[in-house]
């Protein structure tokens, strides 16, 4: 046996490819732009999220229940919230700390009649 006949027995053997379909690769490019649209919805309240959790840690140092809304009111308007005001914390005591709790749902149209509920709740410590 020559070599190149050797050669020829070893690749004249056809091997299956492996990989992605170019309709496997479609739809995980249409999977992948899907979640990201929907991540790039979502960001924005993760980070309204944390800006109200900051300014009930703010409004915490308040002394009476009007003088903690006014505290949170003024931090929502420098950090630009407006899914939340100072109306709808649930201010409470608990020994001779003021503890400020809220709760709030975030609506993301996704498409036709689908919508994303988001449900933000939180508390200061």
């Amino acid at each position: 046996m020559k070599l190149g006949q050797k050669s020829f027995q070893q690749f004249g053997q056809r091997s299956r490819q492996r990989g992605i379909s170019f309709v496997g690769l479609i739809f995980v490019g249409a999977v992948l732009a899907c979640a990201g649209v929907i991540a790039a919805q979502v960001f924005p309240t993760v980070l309204e999220y944390q800006s109200v959790v900051k300014a009930a840690n703010k409004a915490q140092s308040g002394n009476t229940v009007a003088e903690v809304r006014s505290i949170f009111d003024k931090a929502a308007d420098i950090d630009n919230i407006k899914t939340i005001t100072g109306r709808d914390l649930e201010i409470t005591k608990e020994g001779d700390k003021i503890v400020v709790g809220f709760a709030y749902t975030r609506e993301i149209h996704l498409t036709g009649p689908a919508f994303l509920v988001l449900k933000y709740a939180g508390r200061t410590k």
